[in-house]
């Protein structure tokens, strides 16, 4: 049972219906309001486990048990010992997932940051790029691209109207008799901050399908 199984986008939509119960418990009086309210989050949860193992499917629909915000708020605070962290990765594996890239700009990390990550992404200013690397299917991704800031917008990643760059990727597939010229890239509205946006989202499937755009055909 104290396996970690909860990975970050997971976790911050389950703590989006926490708060949604929280907020219908302290603002609604009907009761079948509410009961109606907590078995749409715990449906929403246990969706957003695509594969669960019966203890943890029991836990998790715990959500819908509770009659007090104090005791969601609990609730929270016991998933917190099993959410999964990013991979921690050093400096050269970093560098090995960018090969073409002189002088890369590494991440500033600390330990802490590990556990609210889905992906990690960062700036170099200097360049105009944006790096984002990303596990699938239990290989890590490295993505670069030009960015150009933009006015506020939704971020294809988090689906939250945060201050957005245009980020931009060229493609890695090339077609066997492609010009010399060949140029295909994949541009999306993203988060500046990638903090907020791994404190965000809740789901990873735009996310993936533009990392498989880029490095795949």
């Amino acid at each position: 049972m104290n396996v970690p199984f909860i990975r970050n986008h997971q976790y911050n939509l389950i703590s989006k219906q926490v708060k949604h119960i929280q907020h219908t418990l302290k603002t609604v009086a009907d009761p079948k309001t509410i009961e109606a309210v907590k078995y749409s989050a715990k449906n929403k949860i246990i969706e957003a486990f695509a594969a669960v193992e019966l203890e943890h499917s029991k836990l998790l629909e715990k959500v819908s048990e509770y009659d007090k915000p104090e005791q969601l708020e609990q609730f929270l605070q016991e998933l917190q010992t099993l959410r999964l962290p990013f991979p921690e990765i050093g400096a050269k594996q970093i560098t090995k997932l960018f090969p073409k890239v002189k002088k890369l700009k590494q991440p500033e990390l600390t330990d802490a940051e590990w556990l609210g990550k889905t992906y990690l992404g960062w700036s170099d200013l200097s360049q105009n790029k944006m790096y984002i690397i990303y596990e699938l299917d239990g290989q890590l991704i490295g993505i670069e691209g030009k960015y150009t800031p933009v006015k506020k917008g939704v971020c294809f990643v988090c689906k939250r109207h945060e201050e957005t760059v245009l980020f931009s990727a060229k493609a890695k597939f090339r077609p066997a008799h492609a010009s010399p010229d060949y140029y295909k890239a994949y541009g999306n509205y993203m988060c500046a901050d990638s903090k907020a946006c791994n404190g965000n989202i809740t789901d990873t499937e735009a996310l993936e399908k533009f990392i498989v755009a880029v490095t795949t055909k």
